[in-house]
């Protein structure tokens, strides 16, 4: 049997698996949402990690394992874990912790399957708003319902989502990039930062937003809105840069996401810049 037979007729129950996921984390998330609790950083203090990243990625794997045994995951909060089945599952507990902490109600728990090294489904749920979006190989659906993005506004009136610059960002592109993020602001009729490049993805392929620019994901951040994004009708461009350049796209450290017939020089543009700051660093 081939690895496409396998993947069409297996994509709908991963998705199944990954929409259960998501709603108990979140289901667990919403109940401590605006609580008191510890904050840690990681990186530094613009990277925050929360008491419950752990308990929700812990509430999600062993459903996951339960639904498909052997599978192999990919967690931000416990690193890879699990068998060496033909399943990777990417786990993000909460995309968008800093918001989560400070109580924004703009977050997200994303979980995408990967077969073969091919994304084939995937959920990203907002337990705030309780709206699932997710993909599989028949389409998008948000909330069950069938989800196209529609065409893309022109610029002049058009919604670009974007946390670019980061401090991480700053200092990668330096002062250059304040300037680029001024073209943007410039050119788009609203520029928003929000905090979540995973929901930010979705709310493209709703048709809430018209554009997103990523510059410093991770596979987990990105891999379920990707394929949301796809089979809704938008475009996902990866940006690659710094080693290993190549690959799956959900692998790529950055990112472009479009609704359908997009067209954004100027966004064109600072996607390019970046990706030459980082091949010239």
């Amino acid at each position: 049997m081939t690895v496409t037979a396998i993947s069409t007729r297996s994509s709908a129950e991963l998705c199944s698996i990954a929409e259960d996921g998501a709603r108990k984390a979140g289901a667990y998330l919403r109940s401590v949402f605006r609580s008191r609790m510890i904050v840690n950083y990681k990186r530094d203090r613009h990277d925050l990690v929360t008491e419950h990243d752990r308990a929700s990625e812990e509430i999600i794997v062993p459903l996951l394992l339960e639904g498909s045994p052997g599978s192999r995951i990919v967690g931000e909060e416990g690193g890879e874990r699990g068998g060496s089945g033909p399943v990777t599952w990417y786990i993000d507990p909460i995309d968008g912790t800093s918001n989560f902490a400070q109580g924004i109600a703009f977050f997200c728990v994303v979980i995408a399957a990967e077969l073969a090294g091919e994304i084939v489904a995937g959920a990203v749920y907002d337990p705030i708003a309780d709206r699932m979006f997710a993909a599989h190989d028949s389409g998008a659906f948000l909330d069950g319902a069938p989800l196209r993005t529609g065409p893309a506004a022109s610029a002049e009136a058009a919604t670009l989502i974007t946390g670019y610059p980061t401090a991480s960002d700053l200092r990668a592109d330096g002062p250059e990039s304040l300037a680029e993020f001024g073209s943007l602001v410039e050119a788009f009729s609203s520029v928003r930062r929000t905090g979540s490049g995973a929901l930010t993805i979705a709310h493209v392929a709703a048709g809430w937003a018209d554009s997103a620019l990523g510059s410093s994901v991770n596979p987990w951040d990105v891999a379920a809105s990707m394929l949301i994004l796809r089979r809704a009708g938008g475009e996902y461009r990866p940006l690659w840069y710094g080693e290993g350049a190549t690959g799956a796209d959900h692998c790529a450290p950055g990112f472009v996401a479009l609704r359908n017939g997009a067209s954004y020089p100027a966004l064109d543009a600072v996607a390019e810049h970046i990706v030459r700051s980082r091949e010239e660093a």
